[in-house]
């Protein structure tokens, strides 16, 4: 099969095609015949040798994936080959063939093309498990999703407007604000504004937010941590702003405060199976019912994924990057 090789640590022209094996499926696994696989941020951490795969996971990047079963065990999943699924992967989704836990995958959205559901799982998997699991997010609360236009954002600001939560957003341009807004956001500032936390309160009454859900961290956290509302819920899932800042604990003991965070990649079978069956349940009659849909900025075949990674570091996109393969 076709896959991706990244050839050494560096930039995008690192990313190469290559002829690998196709891999054969273990217990609980299926085969995937994929037509399409999602370029997210951490693809790109971990061509610059800073995210390396859990132990035993192939080195070939991606972490989702919509296609065909080939093959593989499928006792008892109620799957047949020939079924069109998505599915959330630790590594591999850059190439003709991947290998997926059967508990991971997903059957296509009805109303969705292939591309469309290969942009659903990672996004949707970590939206549900920060937002809604960890955060405890409800409806009537007030959420702040920073960088609203990112694939995650996109998808956290549609799913949290369709559970009943107040959403806003920060963007980095007038027309990703708009974009945002048109998702659901009841105001969305851009973050290169100087008072864009003010602004922020402002637009919710004066009162802070009950959850914030942050990719930036370093010097962001406590300028969120001051825009909490009383027991508020400070949600950090990447650190592109650094990993270190300076908090004001007195606010945390005083407000009742929580900063938490988490990563989805390394997180065991269970966990993600059971994950699976939420998202499957909450969040794929949103999807069905078009309460939330997925925003694709650009497709690129395979032998353009370092373009596709390009484009990715430039942040001018809206929504997902994805690669199109059989």
């Amino acid at each position: 099969m076709r896959a991706i090789e990244i050839t050494a640590f560096g930039g995008p022209e690192v990313l190469q095609v290559a002829e690998m094996p196709v891999p054969v499926p273990g217990k609980a696994e299926v085969l995937i015949k994929v037509h399409a696989a999602g370029v997210n941020r951490p693809d790109v951490l971990q061509r610059k040798g800073h995210y390396a795969p859990p132990p035993g996971v192939t080195l070939i990047p991606g972490l989702e994936v919509a296609g065909e079963i080939a093959g593989g065990d499928l006792a008892g999943s109620g799957y047949q080959i020939g079924d069109q699924v998505c599915a959330l992967l630790a590594g591999g989704a850059y190439a003709e063939y991947c290998v997926a836990p059967v508990a991971h995958c997903l059957p296509v959205p009805q109303g969705l093309d292939m591309i469309q559901a290969a942009s659903l799982p990672e996004t949707c998997f970590t939206v549900w498990s920060n937002l809604f699991d960890r955060a405890r997010l409800k409806a009537g609360e007030s959420l702040l999703v920073q960088g609203g236009t990112s694939g995650i954002g996109v998808t956290a600001i549609q799913i949290a407007t369709a559970m009943g939560v107040k959403v806003f957003a920060t963007a980095g341009s007038a027309d990703k604000c708009r974009f945002a807004q048109e998702l659901g956001a009841v105001a969305c500032i851009n973050y290169r504004e100087e008072d864009c936390f003010e602004q922020l309160r402002a637009a919710n009454d004066g009162r802070g937010m009950d959850v914030i859900l942050d990719m930036v961290a370093g010097s962001y956290v406590p300028k969120e941590v001051s825009l909490l509302a009383d027991d508020g819920r400070l949600v950090i899932i990447a650190v592109m702003g650094g990993v270190k800042a300076e908090v004001d604990m007195a606010q945390i003991l005083r407000r009742r405060l929580t900063i938490t965070g988490s990563t989805l990649r390394a997180r065991p079978h269970d966990f993600k199976a059971a994950l699976a069956n939420s998202v499957r349940e909450y969040v794929w009659p949103l999807l069905e019912q078009g309460k939330v849909r997925p925003v694709i900025h650009s497709v690129f075949g395979l032998d353009e994924v370092a373009e596709a990674h390009r484009l990715m570091e430039s942040s001018q996109h809206i929504g997902k990057i994805m690669l199109k393969l059989n």
